[in-house]
């Protein structure tokens, strides 16, 4: 894998890295992976970085003085950094491991919301969160009191502003917007609403799953509380995520599991806490995971996010003219050079689910269904989208594959 901060990539280069990419699917079809919002694939440094753990210092973590345990420490302690310098924090204590965007979105809400919340209060959303947020702030709220509310989408599916504007009050205590939706590809403004927030006194949390693998993230640069992350989709092990998390919020809150590294000291009254972020790891945790995911980022950056940032808008809006030439399709979202590498979209006449079934007899693999974000659909007046989505080790001939693909399922329905 070779590639330059400023260059483009070495796409051949790097797809040797990826053996999976090889494989035959479907009776002999070359496989066409066009499910990178879902997950991504790991590459071979990756999985050795894993391998290399259990067989040389598997261990566990801040609980041994032998040298196994040693190492397995310094390990997955520079991981925390590494992780918190990758997305512009300034060291582990503001960087927790989860189990993915999901634990993270519940520890803030359960470990801060619940604490804070209460009648009066309100938990502002955007129109396109993924369920995630949408469900915990919404159970939240029930538990609390507290009120969500949901800032619109615009009709090109940019988040209305001025809408936000308004909604966003004194009476306003958390701010919660997805940075790239995984629906329409719309990358919002999270630094204007971290503003509009602040400003009113509220906190904001964004969920970065769909940014922070695909381009350069700064959570000072725009002044996020939290930010939240999953290993998973940017070449990382499946079980891992992340949260930033500003250091004077994570000292403050409550843990939000009990037992283990976590405790600072326990009697059989009472006990006290660890510092963060180990107090908001308990158990045994994921270590393998976390080393790996640091081995992850180390080839990310030496490709360079500002490259694959480039790769992927180019690649995205290659597809979205693609897939757009022909009057029976709608893609939802802004246009293609405005947006995230992801094209959710519909062919007349054709439900998503049998168009996926379809394009994967053909090799190529695409999501189908609501993306959980059914209201996001519900709002759009569709049961369902079809979704591609794009990562460094795709090409222009995989698009064409995936028109040529659609074209086939056309012809199937043809009247």
């Amino acid at each position: 894998m070779e590639a330059t901060e400023q260059g483009p990539i070495d796409v051949e280069a790097v797809r040797a890295d990826f053996p999976i990419l090889e494989r035959e699917v479907a009776g002999g079809e070359d496989l066409v992976y066009l499910d990178n919002a879902a997950t991504s694939h790991t590459p071979e440094p990756v999985v050795d970085a894993i391998a290399d753990y259990y067989r040389r210092y598997n261990s566990n973590v801040h609980r041994g003085l032998h040298e196994l345990s040693q190492e397995a420490s310094v390990a997955y302690e520079d991981a925390h950094d590494e992780l918190a310098a990758f997305v512009g924090g300034e060291d582990r204590e503001e960087m927790v491991f989860t189990k993915n965007t999901t634990e993270a979105e519940n520890l803030v809400a359960f470990a801060w919301g619940l604490n804070e919340l209460g009648p009066g209060d309100e938990v502002v959303l955007t129109q396109m969160e993924h369920h995630a947020s949408l469900v915990t702030w919404q159970q939240v709220a029930d538990e609390t009191g507290a009120e969500v509310k949901y800032i619109p989408i615009t009709d090109d599916g940019h988040l209305d502003m001025d809408a936000a504007a308004d909604m966003i009050t004194d009476d306003t205590a958390l701010v919660n917007a997805v940075h790239i939706s995984n629906t329409l590809g719309t990358v919002n403004p999270v630094g204007e609403l971290a503003d509009i927030a602040h400003d009113h006194g509220a906190y904001i949390f964004v969920d970065g799953a769909q940014a922070a693998p695909t381009r350069a993230v700064d959570v000072q640069e725009i002044d996020a509380d939290f930010y939240a992350f999953s290993g998973h989709k940017m070449l990382g092990p499946t079980g891992i995520g992340c949260l930033y998390g500003k250091r004077h919020l994570l000292a403050e809150m409550e843990p939000f599991l009990y037992g283990g590294d976590m405790i600072e000291r326990v009697s059989y009254e009472d006990a006290t806490w660890n510092d963060p972020p180990w107090k908001f790891e308990a158990g045994t945790p994921v270590i393998a995971q976390g080393i790996a995911l640091a081995e992850a980022v180390d080839y990310l950056q030496d490709i360079g996010m500002d490259a694959i940032r480039a790769h992927e808008e180019a690649l995205t809006e290659y597809a979205y003219d693609q897939l757009t030439m022909t009057d029976d399709v709608d893609v939802y979202g802004p246009p293609g050079d405005d947006r995230g590498a992801v094209v959710s979209f519909n062919v007349d006449g054709i439900h998503a689910h049998d168009l996926s079934s379809i394009l994967n007899d053909y090799g190529v693999a695409i999501r189908a269904g609501d993306h959980c974000t059914q209201p996001l659909h519900d709002t759009l007046g569709v049961p369902a989208s079809a979704r591609a989505s794009f990562y460094l080790y795709n090409t222009r001939d995989e698009v064409d594959a995936l028109v040529a693909a659609v074209d086939e399922a056309r012809q199937i329905f043809a009247p």
